[in-house]
């Protein structure tokens, strides 16, 4: 899950990680009234759930009353389009007025889970205001990484090496090292997933700041942070992704025409594969998970129907803890109830596989049968373009 930057910084200063002082504003008239508040030279920044918003012109800097009100006139409604959201973009309805700083240099800081070692993986680069890809492919060589050991923690030692490394004056480092802690503490009290502030920067008057902060989170772990969970934005989500979401089911929206309902999550990303190798493009990774009901295989019909993309269906099963007379009945059910009328395409192995093919043709509907997942792929490509 992703917060808006204010949120992000929010939480961060509570850590100890200093921040510029800010106010959120939903309309023209609390922008210019948060700008009186704050004094001077304002940024008017967009809240969206997307890195590159000064690029897209969702940042700017306002000197006068009548700049911050046209530049709220201008982005408050409006879709901002990033190369991370996509030509759709995302709807801009809150904006954050933050006083200006006077930046000295920029630098990336990054916390994020390092799979491979299993442990918190530490990046900062003296590159800071790039996006991190652009930094390992023109600065590779001013990139920092420390892992973090889970038994003790991240030890201000390391904090130092990273401060050290980034070339900064002695007099900055001990106001660099409590910033670097801090984001370590948030990251592991809060359950993050990444924490990135870019830029991280250091003002003329010697000071550290974070301009920009962005943070993720675990879902699996908001049960026990419910004051995080209340930060959930729906409308940056993909509307898809997020009614399954509410609905218990594993889904990623993607730009394809076929529609999929797998149970398993390493099946489903081979059923993936295959719909490409068949010359054809998944609309969603979808696992209903073990033990699916005929309701949850209803409820799976209706995440892949919302997206109107979708021209075929494809349900590939594989029944351990599963079982396949129910996903046949479900997929009956489905079909009659919600008046499915593209063509559905199904494969069935596993526990009671005969059983669930029975009911299927047994139905007397019109439904598309495969016996193997390469059958099932070419058969469901086949279906979408001739739909």
């Amino acid at each position: 899950m992703d917060i808006h930057e204010y949120q992000a910084k929010e939480l961060l200063s509570k850590f100890g990680v200093p921040i510029p002082r800010g106010g959120l504003a939903y309309s023209p008239e609390q922008a210019t009234y948060r700008a009186g508040e704050l004094g001077g030279t304002v940024v008017v920044k967009a809240q969206i759930h997307s890195g590159a918003r000064g690029k897209a012109g969702g940042i700017k800097v306002c000197k006068t009353e009548s700049e911050i009100e046209s530049a709220a006139e201008f982005l408050l409604g409006r879709k901002l389009v990033t190369h991370q959201t996509g030509p759709s973009g995302k709807l801009v309805s809150r904006l954050y007025i933050e006083e200006a700083t006077n930046i000295d240099r920029e630098i990336y800081l990054g916390f994020v889970m390092d799979r491979a070692s299993e442990r918190v993986m530490v990046i900062a680069s003296a590159a800071g205001g790039m996006d991190i890809e652009e930094i390992s492919a023109k600065q590779p060589d001013t990139i920092i990484r420390i892992s973090v050991d889970p038994a003790v923690g991240m030890q201000q030692f390391q904090a130092r090496e990273i401060a050290f490394g980034l070339g900064v004056d002695p007099e900055i480092v001990n106001k660099l090292v409590p910033a670097i802690m801090g984001c370590y503490r948030a990251f592991r009290d809060l359950d993050a997933m990444m924490v990135e502030i870019n830029p991280l920067v250091i003002t003329k008057e010697k000071q550290v700041v974070a301009l920009d902060a962005k943070m993720s989170f675990d879902e699996n772990a908001l049960f026990r942070r419910p004051h995080i969970a209340e930060l959930r934005d729906k409308s940056q989500e993909d509307p898809r992704e997020t009614y399954a979401s509410d609905r218990g089911l594993a889904y990623v929206g993607l730009d394809g025409d076929i529609g999929c309902i797998v149970n398993g999550a390493g099946l489903a990303m081979a059923t993936l594969d295959m719909i490409k190798l068949a010359g054809g493009e998944p609309a969603n990774f979808l696992d209903i998970g073990g033990g699916a009901s005929p309701e949850r295989v209803t409820k799976s019909f209706r995440a892949v129907l919302r997206d109107k993309n979708v021209k075929a269906i494809l349900v590939n099963v594989f029944a351990g803890i599963n079982r396949c007379d129910w996903v046949a009945k479900g997929v009956v059910d489905a079909i009659k109830e919600l008046n499915i009328t593209m063509p559905v395409v199904v494969r069935l192995s596993g526990t009671n596989a005969e059983e669930g093919r029975r009911i299927i043709d047994q139905s007397g509907l019109t439904v598309i049968s495969a016996e193997t997942l390469a059958d099932a792929a070419k058969k469901s490509v086949a279906a979408a373009k001739s739909a």
